[in-house]
């Protein structure tokens, strides 16, 4: 079972919306390489946090997928809709981290460039919901 400090959830704060609640943070060598691979779909409410990252590619992807880029300052500074199987994305160097989300994630929470995101690891409460944690190092700290 994976571990709760592994994840975190995304809050759009410009427009009130979460994009997601569980997030796998994907900040080793070995997690960055792999990424999405080997899975055949993304759960809704759930994504990959790639640190540090300015581009991505989907060769080898089995699914359909959104992707945020977002700065060290949590805003977003590119998105890209309903990514295909088998594309590579061009580096946007303002990026440095970038968020692989489920179909029509962008969409529904209507994020756009210039949005300001929460990003923050939580662990469940009594009722199983997400509560946030106070905010780590590594998730307030420049990714280079």
């Amino acid at each position: 079972m994976p571990q709760n400090d592994r994840y975190v959830f995304v809050y759009n704060q410009t427009k009130e919306t979460f994009l997601a609640l569980q997030v796998e943070i994907a900040d080793s060598v070995l997690g960055r390489l792999v990424g999405l691979l080997g899975r055949r779909s993304l759960k809704p409410g759930s994504g990959v946090w790639i640190v540090p990252s300015n581009a991505i590619h989907t060769i080898g992807m089995l699914f359909t997928f959104d992707v945020v880029l977002i700065d060290k300052d949590f805003k977003v500074v590119g998105v890209r809709e309903l990514l295909r199987p088998f594309s590579v994305t061009r580096p946007n160097f303002r990026a440095e981290s970038v968020l692989e989300l489920p179909a029509h994630t962008i969409y529904r929470s209507r994020t756009e460039v210039g949005d300001q995101l929460m990003i923050e690891r939580y662990e469940p409460g009594k009722d199983g919901q997400p509560k946030p944690v106070e905010e780590s190092p590594e998730l307030t700290s420049s990714h280079s």
